[in-house]
């Protein structure tokens, strides 16, 4: 085990110790997770006063850090006060105890993973490692494990003074119960609620499954040092068709019905305020599909040239509502089949944004950089588990591997090399459900990247983009112009030059116009006069 480069380069961030080849927690610690696993009979842990003194010992036992007293008063407020007495009592008598147990299986659970990571894919680097940015590569766990990295994140047993210098995303659950006290909303609690409740479905039935996690890399062309895209080139002169494009002005992205690749929009740390007080798309995804959170231990923020991919994720709770109006509403059952490598059939793409305030969306350079991005994404030759990128691959000789992947097995293609006798996932005709990507807080042209996401699923031959507008009346012609631009046939190049002009024009002040009612000019017409009406 000492000898494992991947364990090494993680060691530092959990809180087991290695010794004579194993795994251990502190004696300390194994005292108070045997105690705890007894029942409050024997740990005395009835309260959410209580839980939070014995996670503050847990905590001086691995020599972590004390907690902030709003974290202690989070969880005390939490247990003692906002949930009814019965389900408290639930939880100290049951879950609780089967989270110590669980804890206390951390150590063997780690040992068998690593055992098992060198056989998942014959010559590929599967163990739970440090994917450091720029790092291409792939991690496989259990959930079984899974629960367990989540069972440590809520006794915050994770050492967090070190993670800053790698730019690693927060990974205890303190400042999510600091924040619960701190400044108290339903929301709030919600999000706790949905992490409750995937613990209690945890508890009464452990998981099978596997989820995989992948850092995706494209290859910088250095024609220009400010940014990792190609140039204007690139796209202006390619000749590929634009894919079907399906608008959906209700509905939601996870609940796509057509196995589509799902568009997390990712802040450059995964997870965004997930275990903050954020609560847009990336953390409602994140507490409706709790896996997710794993991949917030080892996966430091994304540069412009990378992505984050998640296959096999379950889904556990359902919800209404949006930001402040979020609410868990229950239980959700996931009956998503599952690949040959027991990951369920979902699969998540995070991207983060450009911040483009006022007029810097029209700059040619941003948007290179967007569409670039974008494409990074949904590029993918195969199945995405079993892909590297070899970071002197050219532009062109990634999109011929793009054509090969049409007339070569999907299911065996890997960007550099073929790995023989894998049945992995065929995406051959996935397409993208996706959304107003960047178009929140970073203030994205909604347009202009409903456009660029298009052109980028199109270049990389994505059969379909279902576009969930989410009601957002400023795309309420999305509908029409997509069907009269297909109507014409136009080719990805032919919409690239038709925004380039459009944005060039924006930026010399002589055209104040959208983009649809500028390409459209009936449009503006007609909603000149509905605006009159």
């Amino acid at each position: 085990m000492e000898n494992r480069d991947d364990l090494n380069s993680i060691l530092p961030y959990l809180p087991l110790v290695i010794r004579s080849s194993s795994l251990y927690w502190p004696p300390r610690v194994v005292e108070a997770l045997k105690a705890m696993s007894e029942g409050p009979s024997h740990s005395r842990v009835d309260s959410g006063e209580v839980l939070r003194q014995a996670i503050s010992d847990m905590r001086r036992s691995l020599s972590c850090s004390t907690l902030e007293p709003s974290a202690s008063h989070g969880y005390a407020l939490l247990f003692d006060e906002l949930i009814g007495e019965k389900e408290s009592k639930r939880w100290f008598d049951e879950i609780i105890p089967a989270l110590a147990k669980l804890l206390l299986k951390f150590s063997s659970l780690l040992e068998e993973h690593y055992q098992n990571a060198d056989s998942i894919v014959s010559g590929i680097e599967t163990g739970l490692r440090l994917l450091d940015t720029q790092q291409a590569g792939i991690v496989f766990l259990s959930q079984e494990l899974i629960g367990a990295l989540l069972a440590c994140s809520f006794f915050c047993l994770f050492p967090d003074d070190n993670r800053g210098a790698k730019h690693l995303p927060v990974i205890n659950f303190d400042h999510l119960f600091a924040t619960l006290y701190e400044s108290y909303s339903e929301s709030q609690e919600s999000k706790i609620r949905c992490i409750m409740h995937y613990f209690e479905r945890f508890c009464s039935c452990v998981p099978i499954g596997t989820v995989s996690f992948e850092r995706k890399i494209l290859p910088a062309e250095y024609q220009n040092s400010s940014t990792t895209a190609p140039d204007a080139d690139f796209w202006s002169k390619s000749e590929f068709s634009l894919c079907a494009f399906k608008v959906h002005s209700f509905g939601l992205i996870e609940d796509q019905p057509d196995n589509a690749l799902e568009v997390d929009f990712a802040n450059k740390y995964l997870g965004g305020g997930s275990l903050s007080r954020g609560c847009v798309q990336e953390e409602i995804r994140f507490m409706i599909n709790p896996e997710l959170i794993a991949g917030m231990l080892f996966l430091p923020r994304m540069d412009d040239n990378e992505a984050i991919e998640v296959v096999g994720i379950e889904r556990f709770s359902c919800y209404t509502g949006y930001a402040s109006s979020f609410r868990f509403a229950g239980d959700f059952i996931d009956k998503k089949d599952k690949d040959p490598f027991q990951r369920r059939r979902t699969r998540i793409v995070a991207i983060d944004a450009l911040c483009a305030p006022k007029m810097r969306h029209f700059e040619e350079i941003c948007l290179l950089r967007k569409s670039w991005q974008h494409q990074n994404m949904v590029i993918d030759e195969g199945d995405s588990g079993l892909r590297h990128t070899d970071a002197n691959t050219s532009h062109e000789a990634l999109l011929n591997d793009v054509e090969m992947s049409r007339e070569k097995p999907a299911n065996n293609l890997v960007r550099d090399f073929y790995v023989e006798g894998v049945d992995c996932m065929d995406h051959e005709d996935d397409g993208v459900a996706t959304g107003n990507w960047g178009c929140g807080v970073f203030g994205g042209d909604l347009e202009l990247k409903a456009t660029i996401q298009w052109l980028a699923a199109s270049q990389t031959r994505r059969p379909f983009i279902s576009y969930y507008t989410f009601g957002v009346e400023a795309l309420q012609n999305l509908d029409q112009v997509t069907k009269w631009i297909l109507s014409h046939k136009w080719t990805v190049g032919d919409l690239w030059n038709m925004m380039l002009e459009y944005s060039a024009q924006r930026l010399n002040k002589q055209t104040n116009l959208g983009f649809f009612s500028w390409l459209l000019p009936s449009l503006a017409t007609t909603n000149k006069t509905i605006q009159r009406s």
